[in-house]
C-alpha cells in the first residue's frame, strides 16, 4: 500500500556526466520521467549559460515548424500522426533536421513568391482581357451608330473618338479597371476636377477577381475615359493613381485590339498551366512535410527540453564534466542508473555517469506514481491542491467517491449506459485515438476516459436504485403496492386522485426487492418524495465524505509525529463536524425510521386538543 497510500519517498542525488555523453543521458532520463533537476546556475543570466546557442537553434526550428504548419493548414493537407512516439534525435541528426527544415522553408517561400507573381500576372492579364473586350464593344456600338446615321448622345462621343483615333485627332482615351466600390466617387471627382470635360463610360466585371496578396474575391469595373489635351491627360492619370485604378495601354485601332486580345488569351492559357504546375509542386512538398511534421515537432520539443535541462548543470573547470543535482524516488534509483548506463552506451562514452545520494534537510517535492487509470483522478486531486511530501494521497479513495457522488446526482441508468459505452470505446481504442486531433473538447474527454467510464458505471447503479431510465421506471419484480380497502383497478378507474392512509390502507409485508417501487411513477407526489429522498441522501453521503477526509488527517499527524495537532486540530474538527452536520444526519435517519403517518396524526391530535383548550 506504501506508494499508493502516500507519495513516493524522494532523495536528493548529485549527478556527474561527461560532456559528450550528457545529451544522451538526459534524453534517457527524460524518457523515464522520474527525475526533477535543480537549477545550480540561479545567479547566471539565461543568455550566458553553456547551451544557450542550442536552445536558440531549437527556437529557430520551432519557428520554421510553425511556418510549415501554417502552410499545411492553409492548403488543407492532412497531417499523419506517428504510430510510435519518436525519441530525441542524437546531435548529428539535429544538424540534418535543421538543414532540412531550412531548405523546406526556403523552397516553400520561393514557391509562394512565384505563385504570388503568377497570380498577379494572371490578374493583370484577366483585367486586360476584359478591357479589350469592353473597349471593343464600346467602339463597335459607336461605329454601328455612326454608320446608321443615328448619332447622338454618348454614341456621338464614341464615334468622334473612333474617328479622331483614325485621323490622329487630339481627342484621346484611357482604359483601366477600378474597384466597384470606388466607382461612384471616382466619377464625381473626375467631373469636378475636369469640369465636365471628360466623358466616362464603365461596365462592371461580372466574375469576381482574386486578389493575389490576400486571396480574397474583389469586384471591379472596366472604365474608358475620353478627353482632349495633354493637360487633362495629366490630371486624369493623377486621379486614376489616387484611386488605385490600374490603367492599361489599349490599342486605338480595331485590328490591333483584336490581335492583342488573341495574344492575351494565349498568355492566360500559359499562365494557367504554370500556376497549376506550381500548385502541384507545392502540394507534393506539403504532403511530404505533413507525413513527418508531427514526429519533427516531438523531436524538437525533446531536444529543447534536453538543452534546457543541461543549462541547469554546473560546468567543471576542465569543461569535460557536468555536475547537477536532482530529486529521485528512492525505490527507483536502479532504473535511473540503468537509464544513465544506456545513455552512456548510446553516446559511445567510456566514462560512466556517477549518481550519488546527498543528505539534505530541504523539503523534497511531492511525487505520486500514477498510471493511465489513476492519472485522471490524480489531476482532479491536484487541481484542488497538491499534498505535501509524504502526506496521505486521497486519489485511491477519489477513484470511488468522485464518480459515485456524481452518480448520486445523475442517477439515470439509461444515460449512464451511454456514458459507459462511450468511455469504453475510448478505452478499447485508446492507442488509435492517442494521436487524433479532435480539438480541446475531445482531448478533455480522452484524458478523462476512465473517469467517464466509472461515472457511467456508477450512474447505472444509482439509476437502478432510483428506478429511473430516461425518466421511465422498470417494473422488473412487479409492484409491491397493495391496499386493503381498494383494489388497484378501482383506484385506476377513478378520475380523481385518491388519498390513502399508509398505516391503514397499505400492506407492509412485501416491500419492493430493489430500489424504488415503480408505482411512484403515477403518484402525484412523486417529485416531492424523490427530491426529498435524493437531497437527504446526498447530504448524508457528503457529510460522510467530509468526515472521512478529516479522519485521513490523523494518519498524517501520526506519520509526522505531530501529536499536538491531534488535540488542537483533529479532535476539534471532528467535534465541530459531528455536532453540526452529524446531528443533521441523525435527524434524517430518525425521521426515516420513526416518523410515520400515525406519528403525524398523533401530533395533529395533540395540536388540535391544544387549540380546543384555547377556544374553551
Amino acid at each position: 500500500m506504501g506508494s499508493l497510500f502516500r507519495s513516493e519517498e524522494m532523495t536528493l542525488a548529485q549527478l556527474y556526466l561527461q560532456t559528450d555523453a550528457a545529451y544522451s543521458c538526459i534524453s534517457q532520463l527524460g524518457e523515464l520521467g522520474l527525475v526533477q533537476f535543480c537549477d545550480l546556475n540561479t545567479e547566471v543570466n539565461a543568455f550566458q549559460r553553456k547551451y544557450v546557442s542550442e536552445v536558440r537553434r531549437c527556437d529557430e526550428m520551432e519557428r520554421r515548424l510553425r511556418f510549415l504548419l501554417q502552410e499545411i493548414e492553409k492548403y488543407d493537407v492532412t497531417i499523419r500522426e506517428p504510430s510510435v512516439v519518436p525519441l530525441a534525435p542524437p546531435p548529428h541528426e539535429t544538424i540534418e533536421l535543421e538543414t532540412k527544415l531550412q531548405e523546406l522553408e526556403n523552397e516553400l517561400k520561393e514557391i509562394n513568391a512565384n505563385q504570388e507573381r503568377l497570380d498577379k500576372n494572371f490578374l493583370e492579364m484577366t483585367e486586360f482581357k476584359y478591357i479589350l473586350r469592353e473597349t471593343a464593344n464600346f467602339f463597335q456600338e459607336a461605329e454601328a451608330a455612326r454608320v446608321s446615321g443615328d448619332i447622338g448622345g454618348e454614341d456621338s462621343t464614341l464615334a468622334e473618338a473612333e474617328i479622331g483615333a483614325a485621323h490622329s485627332s487630339p481627342l484621346s482615351f484611357v482604359a483601366g479597371v477600378i474597384r466597384r466600390t470606388k466607382m461612384a466617387a471616382f466619377e464625381r471627382v473626375l467631373w469636378r476636377a475636369c469640369r465636365g470635360n471628360v466623358f466616362l463610360r464603365y461596365q462592371n466585371i461580372e466574375v469576381p477577381l482574386k486578389d493575389p496578396s490576400t486571396g480574397d474575391d474583389i469586384d471591379k469595373s472596366v472604365f474608358i475615359l475620353f478627353f482632349q489635351g495633354k493637360h487633362l491627360k495629366t490630371r486624369v492619370n493623377k486621379i486614376c493613381e489616387g484611386f488605385n485604378a490600374t490603367v492599361y495601354p489599349c490599342p486605338e485601332t480595331t485590328n490591333e485590339r483584336r490581335e492583342m486580345g488573341s495574344n492575351v488569351s494565349s498568355r492566360l492559357d500559359d499562365l494557367n498551366n504554370v500556376i497549376a504546375q506550381t500548385k502541384d509542386q507545392r502540394q507534393q512538398i506539403l504532403i511530404a512535410v505533413a507525413n513527418n511534421i508531427a514526429a519533427w515537432k516531438i523531436k524538437i520539443h525533446k531536444m529543447k527540453g534536453i538543452y534546457f535541462t543541461l543549462n541547469l548543470f554546473n560546468v567543471d573547470v576542465t569543461q569535460k564534466c557536468l555536475i547537477g543535482e536532482c530529486w529521485c524516488p528512492v525505490n527507483q534509483l536502479d532504473e535511473i542508473q540503468t537509464s544513465l548506463q544506456r545513455g552512456q552506451e548510446n553516446a559511445g562514452s567510456t566514462v560512466s555517469p556517477i549518481l550519488n545520494q546527498v543528505p539534505t534537510k530541504l523539503q523534497p517535492p511531492t511525487y505520486n506514481k500514477v498510471n493511465k487509470f489513476t492519472s485522471g483522478f490524480q489531476n482532479i486531486v491536484d487541481a484542488y491542491g497538491v499534498a505535501s511530501y509524504r502526506e496521505v494521497n486521497p486519489t485511491p479513495y477519489t477513484i470511488i467517491t468522485f464518480p459515485f457522488l456524481f452518480a448520486v446526482m445523475f442517477g439515470d441508468c439509461g444515460h449512464g449506459l451511454i456514458m459507459f459505452l462511450f468511455a469504453l470505446f475510448m478505452v478499447i481504442k485508446e492507442k488509435q485515438l492517442v494521436f487524433l486531433k479532435g480539438g480541446e473538447i475531445f482531448g478533455t474527454f480522452y484524458s478523462g476516459r476512465y473517469i467517464i467510464l466509472m461515472m457511467g458505471l456508477f450512474s447505472m447503479y444509482t439509476g437502478l436504485i432510483y428506478n429511473d431510465c430516461y425518466s421511465k421506471a422498470f417494473n422488473i419484480f412487479g409492484s409491491s403496492w397493495h391496499t386493503t380497502s381498494l383494489t388497484s383497478e378501482q383506484i385506476l378507474a377513478t378520475e380523481k386522485d385518491v388519498a390513502l392512509n399508509v398505516d391503514n390502507d397499505f400492506d407492509h409485508h412485501n416491500p419492493y426487492p430493489f430500489g424504488l417501487d415503480p408505482i411512484w411513477q403515477v403518484a402525484t407526489n412523486k417529485l416531492t418524495f424523490t427530491n426529498s429522498f435524493k437531497m437527504k441522501l446526498s447530504v448524508v453521503l457528503g457529510v460522510m465524505q467530509m468526515m472521512f477526509g478529516v479522519i485521513l488527517g490523523i494518519f498524517n499527524h501520526l506519520h509526522f509525529k505531530r501529536y499536538l495537532n491531534i488535540w488542537t486540530q483533529f479532535i476539534p474538527e471532528v467535534l465541530f463536524l459531528g455536532f453540526i452536520f452529524g446531528y443533521l444526519c441523525f435527524l434524517i435517519f430518525f425521521k426515516w425510521i420513526f416518523v410515520s403517518s400515525s406519528f403525524n396524526a398523533d401530533l395533529d391530535g395533540v395540536s388540535g386538543e391544544k387549540q380546543a383548550e384555547r377556544v374553551d
